[in-house]
């Protein structure tokens, strides 16, 4: 059952146009946090993990590659993460909690193209959905066509519990991906391969941005 500050969080996000909010425990992965003190990590036991839905016809616009389209509405859906995350970390120590958003996207181990922690980790954490085979978030209603952030509280929240599902048979994205780096099980996903095509598409089509858009595209969940 939803305590009142829960309820208020969700109502809050709801307004702002986020399509999806879940609460996470966090303290079996908080220590892999990167670029964050110890001293700050240490006083967050949950996050806040929240959605958006990226627009259809953007998406179905793609073919092969990432277009200028994509890439401006990637952009703005991230600002509209970190303004959405910004806002409710804000209603949180207005509320007399602790709260730090972490940015939507920004690496800090450009090497490893990890940011400061996993959004998608801590998605599934909360039973948003599960991770495809893509290494994307999917979750059974809004598929994989979605952008998250997260904001670290000490709140006391209801925690959800990750889901015991995954993609079955699906294997759409597996045939769509151009470096090949998708595979059989979501943990052998292959991020450089990923990261190589990305660095191609940027160079390629004057796109500059590391995106691609085609697993997103092909999966046809939600």
């Amino acid at each position: 059952m939803e305590t009142s500050t829960q309820q208020t969080l969700s109502k809050t996000a709801r307004e702002l146009g986020f399509c999806l909010l879940g609460i996470a425990d966090i303290r079996e992965i908080k220590n892999s946090f990167l670029e964050l003190a110890p001293e700050t990590v240490r006083r967050f036991d949950r996050a806040i993990s929240l959605a958006v839905r990226l627009s259809d016809a953007v998406i179905e616009e793609i073919v092969d590659h990432p277009t200028p389209l994509y890439l401006h509405h990637y952009r703005q859906a991230n600002a509209f993460l970190d303004r959405g995350a910004f806002e409710i970390a804000r209603r949180i120590q207005e509320m007399g909690g602790n709260a730090l958003p972490i940015a939507a996207s920004q690496l800090v181990d450009w090497k490893q193209q990890r940011g400061h922690l996993s959004h998608k980790e801590v998605a599934r954490r909360a039973g948003l959905g599960w991770i495809g085979r893509s290494n994307l978030l999917v979750n059974a209603r809004q598929g994989a066509r979605l952008r998250l952030v997260t904001i670290l509280t000490d709140l006391p929240l209801e925690v959800g519990s990750p889901l015991s599902v995954d993609c079955g048979e699906c294997r759409a994205c597996v045939a769509v991906c151009p470096a090949g780096a998708i595979k059989e099980k979501p943990p052998d996903f292959d991020h450089l391969k990923c990261f190589e095509q990305l660095k191609l598409f940027k160079n390629t089509y004057n796109i500059p941005h590391h995106i691609c858009g085609l697993c997103v595209k092909a999966c046809p969940v939600g």
